[in-house]
């Protein structure tokens, strides 16, 4: 279906609007983290939007995600997912962008007789920036939460999760009832800053994302002998450390061999950490990447071969903990297609690439045919008050949603 054009110029000044609300760029940066007054007041600003869009209704469910729902004939549905929480001190387009843009595609959607519903949701705490846990509204909604996981948490001021969520109407145990808004639902759709330089580096205002990265998280732990660092000579020592630092750069260079993957170092614990003496005992964290199950896999077996390898060379123990997984979400090949259409409809050229932060889109792909769209991160930053995007491509990426919201309406519409 061909509805009227979006207001891509008023996106823009609302995402402006929200940033002199709850910060931007000039202002020490966007301070909407989840389940805090400064989130409320934005998601205020958010509900107060939709409830002026005629014949939208506006609701909260179980797991406090926000729902503006646009009934057409029939009641399957094609979502627009995001967020509008952001980290502390975070950028002014990340994730709200996604959220002012599926708004404008809304209103516009609005004016017409749909052949199937339309929905936006506001997702709560994609981001995880008070108690660690991301993408918490849409995994209970995906009923993939695990209320036991979680219920432990609590933020540095010592406030527990099951507490914050209550204090805004949040029960944790009966989170994954808001699973039944997705009974209807056949395809999700979101928009999202690239956070990274791959599209500015091509010159690309707008790229399609072929799925997230599956992850692989570990703590890996060298076990030696501190000792005197003046009387201990050098063929002897059994140093953590180093044991841990020539692990870390093997993990790099396996990355750096294979075809767009990822591994980081992001953390490094040493004992007793004093200037007198060698470490014996070296904590690190692993955190590996990438869109193949049988890539990331083998990537872990390397891993392991090389931490072992090196341990043995420096006489120390290692060992590994698993602190997450997440397999990789391949998006569905048909909204591919129809998400580069819509992108060369816009900027005349698309580009393909996958997804190494995780987003909502990672907890919907495994339900319903689901793609996402990028828009270029000037010199590839986000989670930063210096993140940025030229205002013409923030334009046209909320014209290429709507475009594709258009398309995947009418795929939809064809199933009913």
């Amino acid at each position: 279906m061909q509805t009227d054009k979006v207001d891509t110029k008023r996106a823009v000044e609302e995402l402006k609007e929200l940033a002199e609300l709850t910060g931007g760029k000039d202002d020490g940066g966007s301070r909407r983290v989840a389940w805090t007054d400064e989130w409320v007041k934005a998601r205020e600003w958010l509900e107060g939007k939709l409830s002026e869009i005629e014949n939208v209704e506006v609701e909260r469910d179980e797991a406090g995600n926000l729902w503006a729902t646009l009934r057409g004939a029939s009641e399957k549905a094609v979502l627009l997912g995001g967020h509008i929480d952001s980290v502390p001190s975070g950028g002014w387009l990340d994730g709200c962008l996604n959220t002012v843009a599926a708004m404008e595609s809304l209103r516009v959607f609005a004016k017409h007789d749909l052949p199937v519903t339309v929905r936006l949701v506001d997702w709560a705490d994609e981001e995880g920036a008070r108690f660690g846990r991301s993408l918490l509204g849409s995994s209970a909604c995906a009923n993939a939460l695990d209320p036991e996981e979680v219920r432990g948490l609590t933020d540095k001021d010592g406030v527990s999760l099951p507490d914050a969520l209550a204090e805004h109407g949040v029960e944790l145990d009966r989170m994954n009832e808001s699973h039944r808004r997705l009974e209807n639902a056949a395809a999700y759709l979101e928009l999202h800053i690239e956070q990274g330089p791959v599209l500015e580096r091509m010159n690309l205002p707008l790229g399609v994302v072929l799925g997230t990265f599956g992850v692989e998280r570990h703590v890996v732990k060298f076990t030696g002998q501190h000792a005197h660092s003046g009387s201990t000579p050098m063929d002897v020592r059994r140093d953590a450390f180093i044991a841990a630092a020539r692990s870390a750069a093997a993990f790099r260079d396996d990355a750096a061999a294979r075809d767009d993957v990822r591994a980081t170092t992001g953390f490094v614990n040493v004992s007793p950490a004093i200037v007198t003496a060698f470490n014996g005992v070296c904590e690190m964290s692993l955190d590996q990447r990438a869109l193949d199950a049988d890539v990331l896999a083998d990537m872990l077996r390397a891993a392991k071969e090389n931490g072992d390898e090196c341990a043995e060379e420096e006489d120390v123990a290692v060992e590994w903990e698993k602190v997450w997984e997440i397999e990789p979400r391949p998006f569905d090949e048909k909204l591919i297609e129809l998400a580069e259409e819509a992108i060369t409809e816009v900027a005349g050229t698309s580009h393909r690439l996958p997804s190494g932060p995780l987003h909502d889109a990672a907890e919907m792909a495994p339900l319903m045919p689901t793609v996402m769209l990028f828009v270029k991160s000037l010199r590839g930053l986000s989670h930063t008050k210096e993140e940025d995007t030229p205002e013409e491509d923030i334009e046209m990426s909320v014209e290429a949603l709507h475009r594709l919201a258009e398309k995947a309406v009418g795929w939809v519409g064809k199933k009913v």
